[in-house]
């Protein structure tokens, strides 16, 4: 199963993995509206909506006949970029329903069946911006780097009944949130500077993102690994990114940041 398989990293995962034999099913918000041309032979497509819970476990109950699913792939996601004190707090909720919780509960929803099976996988797909959080986006960093703590504490947990567990974290790659995240900043916000500053320098890093179809063969190796990493990097320039990163303090990481980004250190 790959949600969020309607473009992007999700639409390129179930191309991987109908391309080497598996049978996929790949979650969208509404499969009705998918023209013909963007669906992909090989892949059975199931309306989800990872925000609302009813809609989770009635996605679960009909992939059910088909038997236990050998490998999830948690893809689907909700992007948010503004001012901390200018986010609606309903917003953050309904970020973190999709981000986070509706996918701890599709893994719950399906992990009995893979211990029953002896055996499976789940990735966890976050972002390399978990490990170098940008101003303006508090929300949806702390939303990534909600799946990285998921996944170190599950491993140790489900490993003695054959289930891996892993989180990938994408650098700048072009999918259908590049240049469409939601924005939400008053037009007189005190933060117009800066925030114009921020939001220049990711359409730039947008504009160098690579294509998907790396990172999905990266997620397809990992999810079939036999023993892999808890954490790994995919895409263009991001694995030496994220060896970097382990290697700063956060002071410096956080003056980097701040520099590559057109922000002034107080």
């Amino acid at each position: 199963m790959v949600t969020g398989a309607s473009s992007g990293i999700g639409r390129a995962c179930a191309a991987e993995f109908a391309r080497r034999g598996f049978r996929v099913v790949g979650t969208c918000r509404d499969p009705s509206r998918l023209a013909a041309a963007d669906r992909l032979p090989g892949v059975d497509y199931q309306p989800l909506d990872l925000g609302d819970r009813a809609s989770v476990a009635a996605t679960a109950d009909r992939v059910g006949p088909l038997g236990p699913v050998d490998i999830l792939i948690n893809n689907a996601g909700q992007s948010l970029m503004g001012p901390l004190e200018e986010v609606g707090i309903d917003v953050v909720e309904r970020l973190f329903a999709v981000n986070v919780f509706g996918q701890i509960q599709l893994t719950q929803l399906l992990v009995p069946g893979m211990r029953a099976a002896g055996g499976g996988s789940v990735v966890m797909v976050g972002s390399l911006i978990a490990e170098f959080p940008l101003p303006f986006r508090s929300a949806y960093v702390a939303s990534k780097a909600a799946l990285g703590g998921f996944v170190l504490s599950a491993r140790r947990e489900l490993a003695p009944f054959g289930i891996r567990i892993s989180l990938v974290e994408p650098g700048y790659v072009r999918t259908a949130l590049t240049g469409n995240r939601p924005v939400e900043a008053r037009g007189d916000s005190p933060y117009a500077g800066a925030f114009a500053a921020v939001r220049a320098a990711i359409a730039r890093g947008d504009a160098r993102g690579g294509s998907p179809e790396p990172v999905a063969r990266r997620i397809a190796e990992i999810a079939l690994a036999t023993d892999p990493p808890p954490v790994r990097a995919a895409g263009r320039g991001a694995p030496a990114l994220l060896a970097a990163r382990r290697l700063m303090s956060h002071r410096l990481a956080e003056r980097l940041i701040a520099r590559s980004h057109g922000l002034t250190q107080r």
